[in-house]
């Protein structure tokens, strides 16, 4: 779970875009290349130790928390997410950042839930279009000519006030309002967004058990054993029998033979997989950091 933001920290994701039509795109559902991020951050900060610590879909899980960047990069399309200490300015962030990938139109959104900061910010050809950020009692940055999607909450028909000395609205809520009218889809109800996430402060890599493949013997015993316990269960005891343990009926060697025989089919089925599954975790590896 991610930790508690500072008072002027904000969860910020920045959207570089080039395509003409960036929800075509994501309704795709294109994979994140690990080797892409990595490359991002290593020019972003060379002296920063990147670590790939998972690889999900943005819409579907906790946002970054601090020395961490969710990134993506698709046709047309790159996507950053990671914490900010002060965003008071999105017109005014980073340089590095903000020219870390050549787009037509950057679109970036902050936010704080605990502290109900909010702002959005458009920028076309590196000018600034657009900016806005503010808590619900006080207004940071109002650059621009507000967008159309926001006159209803400018105006209090829609969005919520907390009192009346606050703006007529949350601006988280004009947030997400800016995120559906400025990229064309709603992300809360579009498919997933996969990105790679990567942490900038040192921590190893999270390790990933391998599962283990049974043996065609072990499932052999296996299914001898359940024979066993089930013929051992129909003996009756007032019937006149030899001891148990030298009874072996026919059923039991005719049903012993049949499931040796599905084992080792099984057994070449299991063989197959972990040989398909070998090779395709090698060809993963060697394409990782193209």
């Amino acid at each position: 779970m991610p930790g508690q933001l500072g008072e002027n920290a904000a969860i910020v994701t920045l959207w570089f875009v080039s395509a003409s039509d960036p929800q075509s795109i994501i309704r795709s559902e294109p994979r994140a290349d690990r080797g892409y991020g990595r490359k991002l951050l290593a020019q972003l900060n060379p002296a920063w130790p990147i670590t790939p610590i998972g690889q999900f879909a943005l819409n579907r899980s906790v946002p970054a928390s601090e020395n961490e960047f969710y990134i993506a990069g698709f046709p047309g399309i790159t996507i950053i997410q990671t914490v900010l200490e002060d965003v008071t300015s999105l017109s005014k962030l980073s340089p590095r950042l903000l020219k870390s990938v050549p787009a037509t139109d950057i679109y970036v959104f902050a936010v704080n839930e605990e502290t109900t900061l909010g702002g959005f910010a458009h920028l076309v050809d590196g000018k600034v279009k657009r900016s806005f950020i503010a808590y619900e009692e006080r207004v940071f940055e109002d650059d621009g000519i507000p967008s159309g999607f926001e006159a209803p909450y400018w105006a209090g028909k829609m969005g919520t006030r907390k009192t009346p000395l606050a703006l007529p609205f949350n601006p988280i809520e004009l947030v997400a309002e800016a995120q559906r009218a400025w990229l064309g889809f709603d992300l809360s109800t579009s498919p997933d967004i996969n990105v790679v996430a990567y942490a900038t402060d040192g921590r190893p890599e999270p390790k990933i058990a391998q599962p283990r493949l049974i043996s065609s013997a072990e499932v052999t015993q296996a299914a001898v054993d359940k024979l066993r316990a089930r013929e051992a269960s129909d003996y009756d005891d007032y019937e006149q029998h030899e001891a148990p343990d030298r009874v072996v009926s026919q059923r039991m060697i005719g049903n012993a033979k049949k499931a040796a025989e599905s084992a080792q089919r099984m057994g070449k089925s299991l063989w197959r997989a972990g040989r398909e599954f070998g090779a395709n975790m090698a060809e993963k590896l060697r394409h990782t950091d193209r």
